[in-house]
């Protein structure tokens, strides 16, 4: 049972609004560009003036999934840019005193009114929507605390809204215990080992140093896989090896149902790849759900560390980027995105907090994030957006509007797994003549969905779009 005289005081606060937080610095180039860099999201509008003057903007603008990155505090005294005395703080003051110490974001609704650009100097001011009854949950037991801010530039226009809710909860009540000493749970079992000769030592070498390398003939460069200690084509003992690319497609696969072995996930995809430079080899296709998986799918190889091992194994290779936008006629509903494997690596959950100014110490200390309840260091929800945003718009195009985005986070993105994504056209209407296309997207990892909701775009209509 909860603290019922706690419950009340903070609800006491619901519909109370704080003063306006203005952001400490305008809409700038080189915050877009950190953010950019860090998402890996390449859309020239953001980033460049040639191609943004001719887009649909006129200008730079700031992806709009940074909207409340701009008015962040960062490191700095919270009290001399924040308002110490506004609903908000006065909650979390309170669930701090109780206890409640850890805290992660659990939900992010973001509507745009209008594309943030350079010089726009906008402030937030938030109003307390809801403060639940304490919850049990996977992570610890908790209240969660659910916000609205709207965002308002320099003359005093609505630019941008967003419906946030945290989960504030007790460290060490969770799935997870908390270690004092930051130890690591024992580790998983490994594969069996391969028989390593002198005529394949160059294979795993080149594994352990991040290459792909295939045998090749050095008198006719014929390809050979596996290695063989005399080329089959002109008999030459006078073999080496090539580098290859990495990047193949599915030829062909199986699902491997049993015996299940301990050591290996399921479900367990065996695949037959050709690489780009023709040669076929045997791996697993991993990070990918099993009814996704197509025969002449492009893959791309990716390197599993087993103990003092290295293995290759093929994911689905990233999309392109789109280099024309969309038009509202050429979709339907039903239609699908192809899938997209973000590798969650400590660089892009570190890089990608600090690019959207979230310096809570969950997303870059290890040590304290497992003493408040979690086993390492997880993606920030600024980051979940902003990644489900890319997915979208590398899709649709560049001069694809992006009206608002909604989400809601599920099992934590920790470092050395794989977030893939998903998407589908869940709807298409004109609306007061614009083409609206409403899409389901779906990042999910080995634990499980991390992110599932909407994104509601604008799309161009007509042929001379």
């Amino acid at each position: 049972m909860g603290d019922a005289a706690l419950l009340e005081r903070m609800r006491a606060h619901v519909g109370s609004r704080g003063k306006g937080q203005p952001a400490r610095d305008p809409v700038n180039q080189a915050m877009i560009r950190h953010w950019c860099d860090a998402m890996h999201d390449a859309n020239p509008n953001y980033t460049l003036p040639d191609v943004a003057d001719k887009s649909v903007h006129g200008e730079v603008v700031a992806p709009p999934a940074m909207l409340n990155a701009w008015t962040m505090i960062g490191l700095v005294d919270r009290a001399a840019y924040s308002d110490d005395s506004g609903p908000m703080s006065t909650v979390l003051r309170e669930l701090d005193a109780a206890g409640y110490t850890s805290v992660v974001a659990t939900n992010s609704e973001h509507e745009y009114e209008r594309y943030l650009k350079l010089g726009d100097h906008i402030s937030g001011t938030t109003e307390m929507i809801e403060v639940s009854e304490e919850k049990q949950t996977a992570l610890g037991i908790g209240h969660f605390v659910t916000t609205r801010t709207e965002y308002h530039d320099q003359s005093g226009d609505l630019v941008g809204s967003m419906l946030f809710r945290i989960l504030k909860f007790r460290p060490g009540t969770g799935r997870f215990p908390v270690s004092e000493e930051g130890g690591d749970p024992a580790p998983p079992m490994r594969r069996p080992r391969p028989g390593i000769s002198q005529d394949t030592q160059f294979f795993w070498d080149g594994l352990r140093e991040g290459e792909l390398r295939i045998q090749q003939c050095t008198e006719c460069e014929a390809l050979h896989h596996p290695p063989m200690v005399r080329c089959a084509k002109c008999g030459s003992y006078d073999l080496g090896h090539r580098v290859a690319s990495g990047h193949g497609e599915l030829y062909s696969h199986v699902e491997v149902h049993y015996p299940q072995i301990p050591m290996f996930d399921y479900p367990l995809t065996v695949g037959v790849v050709e690489l780009e430079e023709g040669t076929r080899l045997i791996s697993n296709v991993v990070d990918i759900d099993s009814d996704h998986i197509e025969v002449g799918m492009p893959l791309e190889v990716a390197f599993l560390e087993d103990g003092d091992l290295t293995i290759p194994v093929f994911r689905p290779a990233r999309p392109p980027r789109r280099e024309t936008t969309l038009r509202f006629d050429e979709v339907e509903v039903g239609m699908e995105l192809g899938p997209c494997p973000i590798p969650i690596t400590p660089t892009l959950i570190v890089s990608t907090a600090l690019a959207s100014r979230d310096y809570q110490d969950v997303h870059h200390d290890r040590d304290l994030a497992k003493k408040r309840g979690s086993p390492d260091i997880f993606m920030n929800i600024l980051t979940s957006g902003g990644l489900c945003a890319r997915y979208v718009t590398d899709w649709a195009g560049s001069n694809a509007l992006m009206r608002n985005i909604k989400i809601r986070l599920g099992a934590p993105n920790y470092p050395g797994d794989c977030m893939t994504m998903y998407g589908s056209v869940k709807s298409a209407e004109v609306r007061d003549g614009a083409g609206i296309v409403v899409v389901e997207v779906r990042g999910t990892n080995r634990l499980g969905d991390h992110a599932v909701g909407t994104i509601e775009l604008e799309l161009p209509t007509g042929s001379g779009a």
